[in-house]
């Protein structure tokens, strides 16, 4: 009893110190800065999380096609191993090797051309982005998916290809024709002088840059433009 006794009045005597020095709000104080760490490195953790989940669907998606592709094309190795030739059968499509789309054997929706199309588009894949989009556009012109967003990327992943400027300026021309409200309008005006440029159509370049220096001299686009519109002009002319 008196062991109890002392280890109780020890007990009262330090919480009692705790409470007239201030030494309780501060233990209370640094409980509730190791929570507020604690609920930091959840949320840190939950975000990385996140990520990685976004990351692994992305990859079981890659596999998923590659393993598609793969069966295909060793199907078509296996045909084409036979010793004895056979005549194709016309209604059997064929494939070409550039075709990175092959619409004949997936039949893709037109959602999912898009999606494709933006996806290879981000990782900057800009030949299967084109293909994609093309694909979606020529297939599926009158889908309502397809708008002035979908003409725009469709321009930008033709150009960025290196040797799609037909198509690119196609796309943007008809951006600027059918959407002059867009939000994606100046941006395609810019890509349209430079798609113009590429195939040596100097007198469309100049008008539409020219144009685009006297309606939209003060935008982020024009700025891009100016640093080059000069030495472009030049050569232009001689």
């Amino acid at each position: 009893m008196k062991i109890v006794f002392v280890f109780t009045l020890l007990s009262f005597g330090y919480v009692f110190s705790l409470w007239k020095w201030g030494g309780l709000d501060k233990t209370v104080t640094a409980k509730w800065q190791s929570q507020l760490e604690y609920e930091r490195k959840a949320l840190s953790l939950a975000k990385e999380n996140r990520l990685l989940t976004k990351e692994i669907s992305d990859l079981k998606y890659q596999i998923s096609e590659l393993e598609s592709k793969n069966k295909f094309f060793a199907g078509q190795t296996e045909s084409n191993t036979k010793t004895k030739p056979e005549r194709a059968i016309a209604s059997i499509p064929t494939t070409s090797t550039n075709d990175l789309v092959n619409y004949e054997v997936y039949k893709w929706t037109p959602e999912k051309l898009l999606a494709i199309g933006e996806k290879e588009f981000h990782f900057k894949n800009y030949e299967k982005s084109s293909q994609y989009y093309s694909e979606l556009i020529q297939r599926f012109p009158k889908h309502e998916i397809i708008g002035d967003r979908v003409l725009f990327g469709a321009g930008v992943a033709a150009f960025e290809t290196g040797k799609k400027y037909e198509m690119s300026e196609k796309y943007f021309s008809k951006l600027v024709t059918e959407y002059p409200k867009s939000d994606f309008y100046r941006g395609a005006k810019l890509w349209l002088a430079l798609s113009q440029y590429n195939q040596g159509e100097h007198q469309k370049f100049l008008k539409t840059v020219e144009e685009f220096r006297l309606k939209y001299r003060n935008t982020d686009e024009w700025k891009i433009l100016s640093r080059y519109y000069e030495d472009i002009n030049e050569k232009v002319k001689q």
